[in-house]
Order: C-alpha cells, then sequence, then structure tokens
C-alpha cells in the first residue's frame, strides 16, 4: 500500500523509499544503519553539512526566545533585520534591500512580481513579459513553472499563466532580436548563473555580461536566480560575481540556511527599490505569513557565520576541483560521455545507451548519492565540508557503477 505521504517529484503509486535517519558533515544514514556520501547535499543545498550542533543550538536559541511572529505592517523582528542587513552588504548590487520568503519557489515569483509592479510604479504598466532561457528551472508555483523551460515539468497542469516568453538558453542573439523587437513590453529577464536543475549547464563565456548590456538597453531589469548558486556554490557568495554581473534582483534560498530552516527571499536593487518607493502612498501588497520568520533568520545568520568561519568559499573552489578532476578522468577512460560544470556544482552525460536511474541506483547500493535528470544525465552539488576522501568515493563509486 502507498505511503500515506505523497512525495513530491515521485511516482504516487511508488512504495518503497529509503528512510534517511540522521545526518553527519557530508554523510548521510538510513534507517538500516547504512552510510552514503551525499553527493548532493540533499537537493542542492547543504552546503554546511547535515547535523550541525552549532546550528542546533543557535535555532533553539531563537525558539526559545520568539520562534515566530509576522512581519506585515507594523511589526518587524531583530533576526530578519540583522539577515537583510547582512546580505545587503554581501550581495553584488549597491544599496539594496531584502524581501523575505519561505522557499525559492516563493523567491522567483516575488522577483516576478516586484519588477511588474516596479516598472507600474516607475510610469510603465505596459512592461510585464517576463523573458527566460530554455532549459531553466524556477519552482514550481505557477509563476515560476510558466517562466520553465523544462516543457515536462509544465505538462499537465493546465494553462500556464501569460506574459512569459522562453527563448534558447545560450544564444544571446536571440534575446538581442527580441528585446530590440519587444524591449518597450518586458518587465525582466530571468537567469541562473549556472542552469542548476535542468541538468548543470554553465553559460558560455560573456553570456552575463551580454544580457546585462541588453537588458540595460532595453529599459528592463535582469533577475539572476541564485537559489542554487548562492552562498558558495561557485566560489563565491554570489554566482553572479562569479560571472562578475551586477543585476537589479537576486533569488535566494537553499544555501542561505544550508536546509537546516526553510528560508529564500530576494535581493532588490536600488532601481526596483525606489521606485516602489517614489510613492509614499503605495502599498506593497505582497508577502506570506513567514516572510521575516525571526527562526528561519537566526538560522541565516548562524549558517552564513559558518561559512565565513570556515573558509567554505575557498573549500568550495578546492573540492569542487577535485571532484572535477575525478570525473574528467572517467571521461578520458570512456566511463562517461562527458561532463559539464563550474567549482562546486558538476553534471555528466552517460554514454549512449546508458539509463540515468540505473547508474544511481547502482550509486545509491553502494553508498553514494547522486541525481538522476533521465534519459542521461547525473548531478553533483555535495557540501561544501565534503572531504577529499568522500570526493573520491563518489568518483570511484560512479566508476564502478559505469564500468
Amino acid at each position: 500500500m502507498p505511503s500515506a505521504f505523497l512525495h513530491p517529484y515521485a511516482r504516487p503509486a511508488a512504495e518503497e523509499f529509503i528512510t534517511v535517519v540522521r545526518g553527519d558533515g557530508a554523510l548521510v544514514f538510513d534507517d538500516t544503519g547504512k552510510e552514503y556520501v551525499d553527493g548532493m547535499g540533499s537537493l542542492w543545498y547543504a552546503n554546511i553539512g547535515h547535523g550541525r550542533a552549532d546550528m542546533a543550538d543557535a535555532i533553539a536559541a531563537q525558539v526559545r526566545t520568539l520562534a515566530a511572529y509576522h512581519c506585515f505592517d507594523p511589526f518587524t523582528n531583530a533576526p530578519s533585520e540583522t539577515l537583510a542587513a547582512r546580505l545587503r552588504d554581501l550581495a553584488p548590487i549597491d544599496d539594496a534591500r531584502v524581501f523575505l520568503t519561505g522557499s525559492g519557489s516563493e523567491s522567483v515569483d516575488t522577483a516576478i512580481k516586484l519588477a511588474r509592479i516596479a516598472h507600474a510604479q516607475a510610469g510603465h504598466p505596459e512592461r510585464q513579459l517576463i523573458v527566460s532561457r530554455q532549459r531553466a528551472y524556477h519552482g514550481v508555483t505557477y509563476g515560476g513553472l510558466s517562466a520553465q523551460g523544462l516543457p515536462l515539468n509544465q505538462a499537465g497542469f493546465g494553462t500556464l499563466l501569460p506574459g512569459f516568453v522562453n527563448l534558447p538558453a545560450d544564444d544571446s542573439e536571440v534575446f538581442a532580436t527580441f528585446l530590440a523587437e519587444h524591449g518597450h513590453e518586458v518587465a525582466a529577464v530571468i537567469t541562473e548563473p549556472v542552469q542548476g536543475a535542468g541538468g548543470v549547464w554553465p553559460p558560455p563565456d560573456g553570456y552575463h555580461a551580454e544580457l546585462r548590456r541588453l537588458c540595460d538597453k532595453a529599459g528592463c531589469y535582469l533577475i539572476e536566480d541564485e537559489v542554487i548558486c548562492g552562498f558558495g556554490r561557485l566560489g563565491r557568495w554570489f554566482g553572479s560575481e562569479h560571472y562578475g554581473v551586477r543585476p537589479d534582483l537576486i533569488t535566494f534560498a537553499k544555501g542561505v540556511t544550508s536546509g537546516y530552516v526553510p528560508l529564500g527571499g530576494v535581493i532588490v536593487g536600488r532601481r526596483v527599490h525606489e521606485a516602489l518607493a517614489s510613492d509614499p502612498t503605495f502599498l506593497l501588497r505582497h508577502g506570506f505569513t513567514y516572510s521575516g520568520h525571526p527562526t528561519a533568520a537566526a538560522a541565516a545568520i548562524a549558517n552564513l557565520d559558518i561559512i565565513e568561519r570556515e573558509g567554505l568559499l575557498g573549500r568550495a573552489v578546492k573540492m569542487g576541483s577535485r571532484l572535477e578532476e575525478g570525473l574528467r578522468a572517467l571521461a578520458a577512460d570512456g566511463n562517461i560521455a562527458g561532463v559539464r560544470g563550474a567549482v562546486a556544482v558538476w553534471a555528466v552525460a552517460l554514454n549512449e545507451g546508458t539509463d540515468a536511474n540505473a547508474v544511481r541506483n547502482a550509486m545509491l547500493a553502494h553508498g553514494a548519492i547522486c541525481r538522476a535528470i533521465p534519459p542521461s544525465t547525473l548531478t553533483f552539488c555535495p557540501p561544501l565540508v565534503t572531504t577529499d576522501a568522500q570526493v573520491d568515493r563518489l568518483v570511484d563509486t560512479l566508476a564502478a557503477a559505469t564500468s
């Protein structure tokens, strides 16, 4: 009989699951005691690793003081204010403000809404279009789903939202042509520094800088969706820094708390938030019950402290380089067809006729976790605390599963 729990991104008819009961650094353990190297950082987010007492202590201390209270007018709380100021100082955007949400999907929908309403407040309500890239993953709420470039994820959910245009992923000339013709209607272009859940696709050289130039020329905003790339994954606080780009809005989630408590948000650049504040009588009628949740904010502050204290931005570069080296050696040996990625997020293309789910399952059987993106891609996004020996174990397990 199926579980009472209807699982996300799973077959509703499925009856067998691995029950994870404990985590420690880059390792997780199931209810039989079996140990796994978590090569996916859970779901792209466990940057500081699992089972940390310092995170538990910070979360517990906040729960004992003020677990939760809303931030709708006229209320606020100290952890959310402190976190927003910290993120403002870290972000590659001058004089930013921060809107807090509960997830990456909420963050993307928020950025879309802020882009549209900021243009409206600036006297350009005609700017409604959101332009995205093929292969893009921008969450599962209807705004992000409509912006996606993954048709299989959209299929069966009915009519998607109007006002979204999806263009080829790596062809900036197509964007230039579209914006030259329709730029006056465009609110924002949304992109990921590295396309993540769509299969880990780094951009061509200069791609993000060209999108920035095109958005400036067209008068629209540039949204960088950093739900995966933020907080060390590309060796910098934000993936935008890795590519030398200053967006108008940055969406984040996942690594901001390393998943210890759900939290997301949008870093809002000056041009956007000044448009929103231009009319002192304007009320921003957008927000979530948990926008500014004090326990989530306290978790984020502790997480950022750990990343700084333990030098995990630098560790991401070293760990990712070792993983890349191992994967490329497998490609040279013919175990896999190819390797792509950047810094500490990687994917392998399997040889023709090799089933991604079958390889994933073989790796699970030998205590290593990756993510299968059928038909022929495996992705890796290990915690930034993953040891050299654990990286080598991931590579060796993949080698055995593809021999």
